[in-house]
């Protein structure tokens, strides 16, 4: 890491108190919310199937995301862009993320994580909508087909929003 670059994760370590603890602990409750999401959990069951690596690469994108250590070298739209997701899924992270990240932090740290949530999840959803030829507007949100993106299967009484 550069002088600059662990300046300004000091600076923000500093400002938000986030820690690795803090980033592992909010990383391993949210996808403990995700893997017993009825709508989330078989988006990733069919993809993850040895969750400690996967973890452990949260936590390094976390810690570059919100810390700016950059240990996370990936690229996170191109593992994304097959799935068979949309606005739904999006928002469900993000509500689960939100949830989490409120729990686990102090307020501060859970506003930081979670105003970069929101971003990665927009440009996320974004990216994916040109991937499939649509092209969003600002506001707009993508919305697949049903038999496009991952649903659990759902009954009368339990319509998916």
């Amino acid at each position: 890491m550069s002088e600059r670059q662990s300046q300004i994760t000091a600076s923000l370590v500093e400002w938000t108190g986030i820690d690795q603890a803090m980033i592992d602990r909010l990383v391993r409750s949210f996808y403990d919310k995700v893997r017993a999401d009825a709508l989330l959990a078989p988006v990733f069951a069919e993809r993850i199937a040895d969750w400690e690596p996967h973890l452990k690469r949260m936590g390094e994108f976390w810690s570059s995301v919100a810390l700016m250590t950059g240990v996370y070298h990936g690229r996170p739209m191109e593992k994304h862009l097959p799935l068979p997701v949309d606005s739904r899924h999006f928002d469900r992270w993000l509500q689960l993320f939100e949830q989490t990240a409120r729990e686990v932090c102090p307020p501060v740290a859970a506003a930081h994580f979670v105003e970069r949530a929101r971003r990665i999840a927009q440009s996320l959803e974004m990216g994916i909508a040109v991937k499939n030829g649509v092209l969003l507007m600002r506001g707009e949100r993508l919305r697949r087909p049903d038999s496009q993106v991952s649903l659990p299967p759902c009954s009368a009484a339990e319509p998916v929003a």
